[in-house]
């Protein structure tokens, strides 16, 4: 396999062709440090020698633990050009969760970097094997990033895989139970990047923000695989307090986020211009796209050509309020399982808002007669680690690969259209069964809900549990309970009589990744709402509210 489908082989294309040209962008205390094509390459090779010179063997597994920077994506490169196997773990994981793919992966070595909890990451590494501390405040290691750097020549001979060869394991954010081993093998890779990269249409003069977890497909194979792939200029994010400054510098032309975040930006242009206000000035013709183009700069997505969402759905509300803005964003879909980006509704077409579009060239999608979408691509993995029982289970007798979301096809727009997951579908107490993310989507048209989960299982009718945003914790409990009302009565009237909502349920906390109630990459848990909530939604809701304080 020519070494030019590897990542570590197109860094070394660009290397000739555009040596000094400007390649990553790390801010450090509010400086920019810009490292080239040919530093990259020089600092990746260099890396590569010194873990073969720590007793690395080819095959054995490299874990990367730490927030987005560009030394992580300098140590993947280096991983793979010693012929080893990444290992990307979560910075914001549990301790155990940890501790089990340290001990499942059995990683022979860990780079960490920034980390938000270092003491309790900490306890969770292993004392076994050699650790090394990217240049940032960190935990202790045993080797540093800069002294490893300086005391290693440049590997010469890279390593040459075979398209079938292990490149890197995700392991999943196990929204239930241990994460499970994702083994993705280079032509997997290189097809998720490519096809990504053709999608988007990606070159050089682009800009792209690295700030949604590195561990996570859709960051390290739908927006940086690609860029890499397409000399596209990667930024990175400094720190959480730094978000707003940083993508202003960056300027991305490409930005994508998850639904949760593009929410939490929806929520704070809320809170500076309340959404009646809003809606009143951007229906003025002249005055409207000033104020458009004046909170895309304010979140610095002036210069934006192309806008992805991922990873959970995303309600159609949401994204026709930022259409108003002239943001128009693609939605898409993809798995771990099959390399990062799948079926996206890019070119945007208005017409297919609320839908995940049409496959990439070269993926096939088709519908099960349960209602479960199948896919079969190059992009697909190879096994779950380990667990030969798993991965028999997840392909049919055709090679088409279980995703586990429910779907339909949309024959007025032509694409498909994601109802949920199978598992989250609930039985109630009627005895019938109710699919919550349709009714989620609806209710989170009122702009003080941010965040929503519809329960119910064994519940005489599902309740909608939600929590607040900024605008909705500022304004009285009356005017709230109103607006709750008229939003519970409103999706009632559109849905089935054993859909319809008991009521709403206004949780005190919002739901984090810190509190375990969402996954790393902001997928609520529903199991942990279910265990949270249930006890308490099987009341009389009155007149339709209830508060989980009162």
């Amino acid at each position: 396999m020519s070494s030019i489908l590897t990542g570590p082989g197109v860094l070394g294309q660009w290397v000739e062709k555009h040596p000094d040209d400007d390649f990553l962008f790390q801010p450090v205390a509010g400086e920019l440090r810009k490292l080239s094509f040919r530093q990259c390459d020089d600092h990746a090779r260099r890396m590569a020698s010194a873990l073969l010179g720590l007793g690395l063997q080819p095959g054995d597994k490299v874990a990367i633990l730490g927030k987005n920077c560009a030394e992580w994506l300098l140590a993947d490169f280096a991983i793979a050009m010693a012929g080893l196997v990444s290992v990307p773990i979560y910075p914001t994981a549990s301790v155990d969760t940890i501790r089990f793919i340290f001990e499942h992966s059995e990683a022979k070595a860990a780079f960490v970097g920034k980390l938000d909890d270092p003491d309790a990451i900490a306890a969770a590494l292993p004392t076994s094997i050699p650790t090394v501390a990217f240049p940032y405040q960190t935990v202790s290691c045993q080797h540093e990033w800069p002294a490893l750097i300086d005391a290693s020549q440049p590997l010469d001979e890279l390593h040459e895989p075979q398209a079938e060869d292990v490149m890197t394991i995700l392991y999943t954010s196990g929204s239930t139970g241990l994460p499970k081993g994702v083994v993705i093998s280079y032509r997997a890779y290189h097809y998720g990047c490519t096809a990504a990269r053709d999608v988007a249409k990606l070159g050089p003069d682009d800009r792209v923000l690295s700030y949604l977890p590195l561990a996570h497909v859709t960051e390290r194979m739908a927006i940086i695989g690609p860029a890499i792939y397409a000399a596209t200029k990667i930024y990175f994010v400094d720190s959480l307090e730094t978000f707003q400054r940083d993508i202003k510098v960056a300027r991305p032309t490409l930005f994508a986020s998850v639904p949760r975040l593009w929410v939490k930006f929806q929520a704070g242009v809320h809170a500076k211009i309340p959404p009646a206000k809003l809606k009143v000035l951007l229906a003025i013709p002249i005055v409207g796209r000033v104020v458009a183009r004046k909170i895309r700069e304010g979140l610095g997505l002036d210069a934006g050509r192309l806008f992805g969402s991922g990873a959970a759905p995303i309600s159609p509300h949401t994204l026709r309020w930022y259409l108003k803005l002239g943001i128009r964003i693609s939605e898409g879909w993809g798995m771990s399982e099959t390399s990062g980006l799948s079926c996206t509704n890019s070119p945007f077409d208005r017409r297919r808002i609320g839908t995940i579009g049409v496959p990439l060239e070269g993926t096939e999608l088709k519908i099960s007669d349960e209602g479960e979408l199948l896919i079969r691509c190059p992009g697909l993995f190879t096994e779950y680690y380990k667990r030969p029982d798993l991965t028999a289970e997840a392909f049919d007798d055709d090679g088409f690969f279980r995703t586990g979301d429910r779907a339909e096809w949309d024959e007025d727009v032509q694409g498909f259209r994601i109802t949920g997951r199978v598992k989250d579908i609930f039985k109630s107490a009627k005895g019938k069964y109710v699919t919550p993310v349709p009714i989620e989507s609806r209710l989170s048209a009122n702009p003080l809900i941010e965040q929503v989960c519809v329960l119910g299982s064994g519940l005489p009718a599902p309740v909608a549990v939600v929590v607040l945003s900024q605008g909705g914790r500022q304004i009285s409990k009356a005017s709230v309970e109103a607006s709750l009302k008229a939003t519970l009565d409103d999706a009632n009237a559109h849905l089935e009589s054993h859909e319809r909502l008991a009521g709403i349920y206004v949780a005190d906390e919002e739901w984090t990744p810190e509190n375990d109630l969402m996954t790393p990459t902001l997928k609520v848990k529903r199991d942990k709402l279910d265990a949270r909530f249930l006890p308490v939604l099987d009341r009389d809701f009155g007149d339709g509210v209830a508060w989980e304080r009162s």
